[in-house]
């Protein structure tokens, strides 16, 4: 009897100081917490990609119009004709 006291004093021990490093609580409401934030700002990230998507779309036809205006491409020829007449 002595023996299985002295076990499950240990055992109680260990419990203890597992949950006073490694708090669930604690853990679980951290987790909850930052996805209610995540959720929250979706909207605002959203937004963020739109707009650094559409930079990137305006950078490419930036630089393909001026690719286009240094090359004599097929498709420009005809309309540097007529602006020249």
């Amino acid at each position: 009897m002595q023996e299985y006291l002295q076990k499950l004093k240990n055992f109680l021990q260990f419990a203890q100081s597992y949950l006073a490093r490694n708090n669930p609580i604690k853990n679980f409401t951290e987790i909850i917490m930052s996805q209610i934030r995540d959720f929250l700002t979706f909207d605002k990230k959203m937004k963020m990609a739109k707009y650094r998507v559409n930079y990137q779309k305006y950078k490419l036809d930036q630089m393909q119009k001026l690719i286009a205006q240094n090359n004599e491409h097929v498709f420009l020829k005809g309309r540097t004709l007529n602006e020249t007449r």
